[in-house]
């Protein structure tokens, strides 16, 4: 299994191979459809991310000490948001996503190429995904 790090610079990789936003945007919606949807029953306010401008629905397991994600979002770029952070993300231990410096949206240029609105949409998930692998960590230790 690759390292956060791998998957980071995979993604740092695949987008370097375009020049313009455009063609960004679309590798970003592309992404965005191959992310499997959510099952509706996991379409619940509890599920729903606060600090989105878009419906964004995160659904986490906990399962052999480890994180699994799902997410859906209303909004196709988004999407292809979520995708990406998921990629990174998903199916790792607590400590991994508390001791991970996300790195690749800055590199890849997509902190100065998002909006106000989906960059804090996108912190506030990036937030969510800490706060359940804080909250799995303290709950590990008690065990």
């Amino acid at each position: 299994m690759q390292t956060i790090n791998e998957i980071q610079q995979e993604i740092i990789d695949e987008f370097s191979i375009y020049d313009d936003w455009m063609d960004k945007y679309a590798f970003i919606i592309e992404q965005g459809n191959a992310l499997q949807p959510i099952d509706e029953k996991y379409k619940t306010p509890d599920n729903i991310i606060k600090g989105c401008q878009s419906r964004v629905w995160l659904q986490t397991d906990y399962r052999d000490g480890k994180l699994y994600f799902e997410a859906e979002s209303d909004a196709i770029i988004v999407k292809g948001l979520l995708a990406l952070v998921l990629r990174v993300f998903n199916s790792r231990t607590p400590d991994e996503i508390i001791g991970t410096d996300l790195r690749f949206m800055k590199e890849i240029g997509l902190t100065e190429h998002l909006s106000p609105t989906r960059s804090n949409g996108l912190l506030s998930v990036i937030k969510q995904i800490r706060y359940y692998a804080i909250a799995y960590k303290s709950k590990e230790e008690k065990n």
